[in-house]
C-alpha cells in the first residue's frame, strides 16, 4: 500500500515520496495504538476519511493562486525540488539548467514530451560543470582521420543509407578467368556505392562553393574507408552509425528531415547547425551541434568525477 502511495504521488507530483511514506507509516502506527486499545477499524478509517477532507479544504484555502506561470516560479518551484536531492552548490547551477531546457522543447498546444530532453553523463571534471546544451550532444565523433573538428556554419544531411560495399544477400557465386575481368567486376560493385558519394558530394559542391558553408553527413548505416576517403577530399565530415534516437532527434533540433535515398537531394532536406565541434577523452568520442535553428530537442550534460557524483 506504502509503495503504491509512493508510485502515485511521484507520477502525478514528481516530488514528494518520501514524506508521503513517512506520513503514512505515522498514520498506521497511531491508528496501531488505537487498535490495542479497542477501537473498531472502521471508526479509525472514518476519521482518516474526515481528516482527508478537511486538509482537501484548508488546502484550497490556503493555495496562492498564480495569473501566469512565470520562469521566476519555475525556477522556485525547481529549485525547492532540488535542494531537497543534492548539495546546494549542485541544486543552483541545475535549477536554471532544468527550467531552460523544458521552455526550450515547449511547444504551443502541444503536450511537452520529455523525451526530447536528453540526458548525457560526461566522467569529466566537476559536478558544478554540468551545462545545458541548446542543440544535441551525440556519444560518438567523426570518422574522418583529419583530427577533431571544429566548424561554424554547417549543413547537416541526415541519412539512413547504407555507403559501404556489402555482399549480396542471395546466395551467389562469380567466376572469372583472368585478372582483367575480376577488376571489372570489384569496380562494378563498388560503383554502386561510389555513385550515392558522389551524388552527395556534387550536392555539397553545388550548395559550398564559394561560400562560408560546411557539410557533414550523419549517417545511421555505415561508411566505408573508401566512402569516407572520397569524402575527406570533398571536406565532407562523415558520422556513421548514429544511433536512432539521435537521427531522430537531429531534424528536430536542425531542421530539415531524415533522407533513406541519395536521390533528387535539395537544400530543404538539410538542418543547419552555427557550431558543430567533437571532443575526445579517451577512447570515447562526442560531437557537439549547437546553435540550431529549432530547439525542439536539447541535452543536458551532466559532469562529474566519478559514477557516484553523476548518479
Amino acid at each position: 500500500m506504502i509503495g503504491r502511495a509512493a508510485t502515485a504521488q511521484d507520477d502525478i507530483v514528481g516530488d514528494g515520496t518520501n514524506g508521503n511514506v513517512l506520513f503514512i507509516g505515522e498514520l498506521m502506527r497511531q491508528a496501531e495504538r488505537y487498535l490495542a486499545e479497542g477501537v473498531h477499524p472502521r471508526i479509525i478509517v472514518d476519521g482518516i476519511e474526515i481528516a482527508k477532507t478537511e486538509t482537501l479544504k484548508f488546502l484550497e484555502d490556503f493555495k496562492i493562486k498564480k495569473d501566469e506561470i512565470t520562469k521566476e516560479l519555475l525556477m522556485e518551484v525547481a529549485n525547492k525540488s532540488l535542494m531537497t536531492k543534492v548539495h546546494p552548490n549542485i541544486a543552483n547551477p541545475l535549477t536554471e539548467i532544468v527550467v531552460d531546457a523544458v521552455q526550450a522543447i515547449t511547444q504551443v498546444d502541444k503536450p511537452i514530451d520529455l523525451h526530447m530532453i536528453e540526458i548525457m553523463h560526461i566522467m569529466h571534471k566537476m559536478s558544478t560543470e554540468s551545462k545545458l546544451i541548446k542543440g544535441l550532444v551525440l556519444d560518438h565523433g567523426a570518422r574522418n582521420d583529419d583530427g577533431p573538428i571544429d566548424m561554424k556554419n554547417c549543413y547537416i544531411l541526415c541519412l539512413n543509407v547504407s555507403l559501404e560495399y556489402e555482399k549480396t544477400e542471395v546466395h551467389s557465386g562469380f567466376f572469372w578467368s583472368n585478372s582483367d575481368q575480376r577488376e571489372k567486376l570489384i569496380a562494378s560493385e563498388r560503383s554502386f556505392t561510389d555513385e550515392k558519394v558522389q551524388q552527395i558530394i556534387d550536392f555539397k559542391k553545388k550548395l559550398c562553393d564559394g561560400t562560408d558553408k560546411n557539410f557533414i553527413v550523419v549517417n545511421q548505416k555505415g561508411i566505408d574507408p573508401p566512402s569516407l576517403e572520397m569524402f575527406t577530399r570533398a571536406g565532407i565530415v562523415g558520422i556513421r552509425r548514429a544511433k536512432k534516437r539521435n537521427y531522430e532527434r537531429i531534424p528536430l533540433a536542425c531542421g530539415g528531415r531524415a533522407l533513406n535515398s541519395t536521390d533528387d537531394l535539395n537544400e530543404a532536406d538539410l538542418g543547419y547547425a552555427g557550431h558543430v565541434w567533437d571532443m575526445q577523452l579517451g577512447d570515447d568520442k562526442w560531437t557537439f551541434i549547437e546553435e540550431v535553428k529549432h530547439t525542439g530537442s536539447v541535452t543536458i550534460l551532466i559532469k562529474g568525477p566519478n559514477d557516484y557524483s553523476i548518479a
